[in-house]
């Protein structure tokens, strides 16, 4: 367990640039106030969660949350106007420390900028070398002095190049995506008895949720002819709930669209789940809900990830149990006609779900530090670079 410690009053800044990134930065930050009893103070980038912490954003998150060619290329000169705004923020405040936490394309570069300055810098987030350009690994080397890695198997790829890494586990261990409340759920929204719920999770950004509402939709749409009582829970981030509702608003099957606040008493709540591609994942394997994972991205974007990509899985689950349990269905094959044959079989086949239960198990018992919470692993890293302790190498063997 970590303990408080005395000293003088810190400023870290902290940058994050997608939601999952907001996630990250908001349980550092909370991590630190209390390691730190308060003595700490932050600046940076974020979004609703790092702001509740006490974060005054220099600017909306949500302009970083971008993915693929296609979708910054319209977008170059007004993240280079972004990126200089950081810039001149972090070499004009001086910072103790400066963490960014993934977004890679943006946090890269302010990262080249700033590391010859002197300025002592922390990634958040180990690139996924292992999965695909595994030469990103030396590339980076010079860019960081620390880097925090979520998986076990991360920190040797980076060490083996010089950079010192940490596994400090990953943040679904401390999230609440377990302790759902499902019979609540059911009845505050009035569900039907005996109802098949089916929860819909199509992403945390515009460009995912463009791509995936109309074949998640008609997916929906076949397995209501099997399953009569069929209802479909969508959980929403804030900043996606209105079109959501909007394209979930043509569905022709029963369909709740809840906050996102709610999406761990709706995942308890349901039978199964048709989830994009992310860290909602790992959140449906502690909730313990069978899944089917889906993902379609621009076609450009696509034909790049599937010439640089090492490893036949994108969900962690596989990944980390090393065989295919979770069933992916990614760009031409994430079609409803695909899809309703892969939610089906997870809904109706005993065996498949019991599989899924015991990967998602060990797969979460990989994730979890040894000693405390991800958010506190992180931090007591981030305060001993800080302090000059750098952690030992802590790459699994």
């Amino acid at each position: 367990m970590a303990t408080v410690r005395a000293r003088r009053s810190l400023h870290i800044m902290v940058v994050a640039g997608e939601a999952s990134g907001d996630a990250l930065g908001a349980g550092l930050m909370a991590a630190l106030k209390s390691l730190t009893a308060g003595a700490v103070r932050f600046t940076g980038v974020g979004g609703p969660a790092m702001e509740a912490q006490g974060l005054a954003s220099l600017f909306p998150m949500q302009e970083l949350s971008l993915m693929g060619i296609a979708e910054v290329l319209p977008k170059v000169r007004h993240l280079a106007r972004r990126l200089r705004e950081t810039e001149d923020h972090a070499l004009g405040s001086g910072p103790d420390a400066v963490v960014t936490i993934d977004s890679p394309g943006f946090n890269f570069r302010l990262a080249r900028r700033l590391k010859p300055q002197g300025l002592t810098l922390i990634h958040y987030v180990a690139p996924s070398v292992w999965a695909w350009r595994p030469g990103r690994a030396k590339r980076i080397v010079p860019l960081f002095d620390h880097l925090l890695s979520l998986l076990p198997f991360e920190p040797r790829y980076f060490e083996d190049e010089g950079l010192r890494s940490s596994f400090v586990g990953h943040p679904v261990i401390e999230s609440a995506a377990g302790k759902g409340d499902g019979f609540a759920f059911r009845a505050r929204h009035k569900l039907p008895a005996g109802a098949t719920v089916v929860c819909v999770l199509p992403g945390s950004r515009h460009s995912e949720t463009r791509r995936l509402l109309q074949p998640f939709g008609a997916t929906i749409e076949r397995l209501a002819q099997e399953f009569e009582r069929l209802v479909a829970v969508v959980p929403a981030v804030p900043h996606l709930e209105a079109s959501i509702r909007a394209a979930t608003a043509v569905w022709r099957v029963p369909t709740v669209v809840v906050p996102g606040a709610e999406r761990y008493d709706a995942m308890a709540a349901s039978d199964a789940a048709l989830a994009a591609s992310g860290t909602v994942a790992l959140e449906l394997a502690l909730a313990k809900v069978p899944a089917v994972i889906a993902y379609r991205m621009h076609p450009l974007t696509w034909l790049l990830v599937k010439r640089l990509a090492l490893t036949p899985y994108v969900n962690l689950v596989n990944i980390l149990v090393r065989r295919a349990v979770v069933p992916e269905l990614l760009q031409h094959d994430c079609v409803p006609a695909r899809l309703d044959e892969a939610v089906r079989t997870v809904l109706t086949d005993k065996e498949h779900r019991a599989a899924q239960m015991e990967a998602a198990a060990d797969a979460i018992g990989m994730l979890t530090p040894p000693n405390g919470t991800p958010s506190q692993a992180a931090a007591e890293a981030v305060l001993k670079v800080i302090d000059g302790k750098v952690p030992p190498s802590t790459a699994a063997v």
